[in-house]
């Protein structure tokens, strides 16, 4: 059903532009420069009838386009509220790092005890050259 309303409303919408560039402004617009010196609008209807029906045409497809627009945002409202990640606990362990191919086993990690102070690591050497 959305889908359809939203291509109906898309079609509405590509109609509407059309009766609004085709309506003749002040200036003649695009509806009088179709056909030369005498537009073929005023041959096939008639200059004042194909602005009434290019009106017409702007205000019921304006309607159409403004209620179809209204229905489809109704529609598309949120009906469940979103969950975060971060609400929910967190039940996985993570797994054990394993051994590195090389055979050598990292050393062991042990937490600092409170109060105590971290062992001072030695900074590493780099042998000169002469």
């Amino acid at each position: 059903m959305y889908t359809f309303l939203l291509v109906i409303l898309i079609i509405t919408s590509l109609v509407l532009m059309t009766a609004v560039l085709l309506q003749a402004g002040k200036g003649g617009g695009l509806a009088s420069s179709f056909g030369g010196a005498s537009s073929s609008s005023d041959s096939l209807i008639g200059t004042r009838q194909a602005g009434n029906a290019l009106t017409k045409i702007s205000w019921w497809g304006g309607g159409v386009f403004l209620f179809l627009a209204f229905v489809l945002g109704l529609m598309s409202v949120r009906t469940r509220v979103p969950k975060s990640v971060l609400d929910q606990p967190f039940s996985q362990t993570p797994a054990a790092p394993s051994a590195p191919k090389g055979g050598a086993a990292p050393a062991p990690v042990t937490p600092i005890e409170q109060g105590k102070a971290a062992p001072a690591v030695p900074a590493p050497t780099t042998p000169k050259n002469p």
